[in-house]
């Protein structure tokens, strides 16, 4: 399209604003206020934001989400508000991280707090809700008074869903504290459940091979491989490997074609076959990182906190085609458009484009 939206929120966490940037000059083309609060939440952590949350867009309209501080649907045109939902509840104490997601007329946010976790679908014309399931996982977290121990922050995650065709099942794949699930992206049915022993997880799945592939998170971080042709409780019958090293706790992983790619928080990029689990190649790529890999034409660029972009061949043996570097750093993950890479750094929007 012709334009790039993004949201953003002040340092103190008070005003919340979606942007509109002309994908061409980069020209601001809007910028507006679409929420308020007295009184935000610290975030307690160096890594997290009030607008960590990215759009999701469709043609003629743009869907924001700062969590429980507030949803809203604009028109892509001019950036009118169509609604705005500011009463769907969540702690979310170190900030919102999970992005929303579109599944024919709904979307879908998840809320996964310290004191509420669930899912909420909204008609995405009217913003009404349509349905909304809880977690149903064991969190084994009470202390002796009864409560939730670290006042809930086990229960606490960031990941964004994942809508999988698998065997002809349209369902949703989520990853939150102590377990992932399977939904009915239509009604929010519970269809399957993984459990593990993990909080805080952030990296999204992938899905491919047959298989769905989720980092558990933070604690015993591991990325397991499961099928989902199951129902109920299949931890016992459907997680086909795990695996230990190497796995990120903030990126998400990557799947191209029957390779399964990873780079680690602290830099260790791993290449694992998809249906074994089995390490193909490894990398040290140097630097810390948060932004997740991105593929195109062939090839994998990562990209690090500390601005260094690294370029890598896709495939079986490990080989750096290039290296640049932006001075401001990368904690936003990029975006392909075309020919186009959009990389958002702490400072600035670029596109970087060959011509």
């Amino acid at each position: 399209g012709s334009k790039v939206w993004l949201t953003t929120a002040t340092l103190d966490g008070h005003d919340f604003f979606a942007l509109a940037i002309d994908a061409g000059t980069g020209r601001v083309l809007l910028q507006k206020r679409l929420f308020h609060t007295d009184n935000p939440e610290p975030l307690g952590n160096p890594v997290n934001c009030y607008a960590s949350p990215s759009p999701v867009i469709e043609p003629g309209r743009v869907y924001v989400n700062f969590g429980s501080y507030g949803t809203a649907c604009l028109d892509s045109a001019d950036g009118t508000v169509r609604w705005q939902r500011r009463d769907i509840p969540c702690r979310h104490y170190r900030g919102p991280g999970s992005s929303p997601i579109l599944f024919q007329d709904l979307l879908i946010l998840t809320m996964d707090g310290v004191d509420l976790q669930y899912l909420i679908a909204l008609d995405k014309q009217t913003g009404r809700t349509v349905w909304k399931t809880p977690r149903t996982a064991d969190w084994n977290d009470l202390g002796r008074d009864g409560k939730p121990q670290r006042e809930g922050d086990e229960r606490k995650a960031f990941s964004t869903p994942l809508i999988v065709d698998a065997n002809g099942r349209k369902q949703i794949c989520s990853v939150g504290a102590r377990a992932a699930y399977g939904y009915d992206p239509l009604t929010g049915r519970e269809l399957w459940k993984v459990r593990h022993d993990c909080q805080g997880v952030a990296p999204r799945p992938v899905f491919g091979q047959g298989l769905a592939f989720f980092v558990t998170g933070l604690g015993k971080t591991e990325i397991w491989a499961v099928r989902l042709d199951g129902e109920g409780d299949v931890t016992d019958t459907h997680v086909v490997w795990k695996a230990s090293r190497g796995v990120p706790r903030t990126p998400s992983p990557l799947l191209v074609d029957d390779l399964l790619y990873m780079v680690a928080d602290n830099g260790i990029l791993t290449c694992l076959e998809a249906a074994t689990g089995q390490e193909v190649w490894k990398q040290r790529l140097g630097g810390d990182y948060a932004a997740s890999l991105l593929y195109a034409d062939g090839r994998i660029y990562c990209f690090s906190q500390a601005g260094l972009a690294t370029v890598l061949k896709a495939g079986q043996k490990t080989e750096v085609l290039a290296r640049n570097r932006l001075a401001d750093g990368f904690m936003a993950s990029p975006a392909v458009s075309g020919n186009a890479l959009f990389l958002r750094t702490r400072t600035h929007l670029y596109r970087i484009e060959e011509r």
